[in-house]
């Protein structure tokens, strides 16, 4: 008698094991699913201007610093590429271009929504280190050099054209990039003899080159707008990205790498 209580007993527990191990298993995915960090991960895509590309390298990593559970992901480009990317489908959550003129074109397209300007530019003149084609400002030195620009479709070239004609000075380049960090590329490597780029590509460069001023500079002051796409997966964390760019952190930042306030 004895031995068939204890024999039923035995097979009660283990009929019961594995609805215990089940009700725990439960128990437990379900208390590690609401804190799996999966479910609150979140990839913000920036589409941004490649002169911003330093600057906004250092401001992702603050941000996501700040704002745990999300990761930046860049996509550096001229300013007019990137509006026609998006204008092809592709996705980004923000657009940040290098002038007012490109981010219009956006709005136009139904691409983004307000935008807001935040920060400016202004142009220089890089030659490879020891200036060997003498180069002395944006003037008629530069017609005896190889001389690089950006293409007028880009924010930097536009911003070029508007000071050729406010210096009255006629640049003859041998090169027009779409983008100003090849501009800034072929100047270091040697190629070019001279280069006009953006005084934070300068900075960026170091002491790959040597800076020239232009005086006149502030005639062609390009303002540096961002939006919300309209296509955003994540808006919200999308405008939590813009509100860093453009609060006291994300000047800091912009100012330590030579950008200055938009005025």
């Amino acid at each position: 008698m004895k031995l068939r209580t204890a024999l039923a007993s035995a097979i009660a527990v283990a009929l019961l094991a594995p609805v215990a191990a089940c009700s725990s298993s439960d128990s437990s995915s379900g208390a590690s699913g609401s804190a799996s960090p999966s479910a609150t991960q979140t990839t913000l895509t920036v589409f941004a201007a490649a002169s911003l590309t330093k600057s906004y390298d250092q401001i992702g990593q603050q941000f996501e610093k700040a704002h745990p559970g999300v990761t930046v992901k860049f996509s550096y480009a001229g300013s007019q590429s990137l509006v026609d990317q998006l204008d092809q489908g592709a996705p980004a959550d923000v657009l940040a271009t290098a002038d007012t003129k490109t981010m219009d074109k956006a709005g136009k397209g139904s691409l983004v929504g307000p935008t807001k300007i935040y920060t400016s530019n202004l142009l220089t003149v890089i030659t490879p280190p020891g200036n060997p084609g003498k180069v002395t400002g944006f003037n008629d030195s530069l017609s005896s050099v190889k001389l690089v620009i950006c293409a007028p479709a880009v924010p930097c070239g536009n911003a070029t054209k508007k000071l050729e004609k406010a210096l009255d000075v006629t640049l003859r380049p041998v090169s027009e990039e779409q983008q100003v960090t090849d501009v800034r590329g072929k100047v270091e490597s040697g190629e070019a003899d001279a280069g006009i780029v953006y005084r934070t590509d300068a900075k960026v460069s170091g002491d790959k080159v040597d800076t020239i001023d232009i005086k006149g500079a502030d005639k062609a002051v390009n303002l540096y707008p961002i939006a919300v796409t309209k296509n955003a997966k994540s808006p919200e964390v999308a405008q939590q990205f813009v509100d860093y760019v453009t609060s006291d952190a994300g000047k800091k930042v912009l100012t330590a790498n030579g950008f200055t306030p938009a005025s």
